[in-house]
């Protein structure tokens, strides 16, 4: 499988960025490398009830994305089938989620996330994408 050109991998990029959730939760593209993707996002407003630690809700959300970019960046249309997320230990900062490519074929795809808080491990995502088909 090749990779689409550079225009079309803005133009998925550009799709994730104008997710409005993504927005809301002010998470930001950090960069795009080859098929790893790095998305970044702030501790602001991300408490639980448990004062200061970042809800897991929030952690998973950024983890989410940052697969869904790294699915999609083959240039076909890829949704979730099946996800996992071990949180490691509670993070209070702005963290980054780094996603990439562990295996796949024409159908599926497997990925992993690794969030973290500085060099702190906070969580690990696992994501098994499908290959659907483009809307009409």
């Amino acid at each position: 499988m090749t990779a689409p050109d550079r225009t079309v991998r803005q133009e998925i990029v550009n799709d994730f960025d104008r997710c409005e959730f993504a927005r809301l939760l002010g998470m930001r593209l950090h960069s795009v490398e080859g098929e790893e993707v790095t998305i970044t996002m702030g501790s602001k407003d991300k408490s639980g009830p448990t004062g200061g630690i970042i809800h897991g809700g929030a952690i998973f959300s950024l983890a989410d994305q940052a697969f869904g970019i790294a699915a999609n960046m083959q240039g076909e249309r890829r949704v979730a089938l099946a996800v996992t997320i071990r949180y490691i230990t509670p993070a209070t900062g702005s963290l980054v989620a780094v996603a990439k490519r562990v295996s796949g074929g024409d159908m599926y795809s497997l990925y992993e996330v690794r969030v973290k808080e500085g060099d702190r491990l906070i969580a690990i995502f696992e994501g098994t994408a499908i290959k659907v088909p483009s809307p009409v």
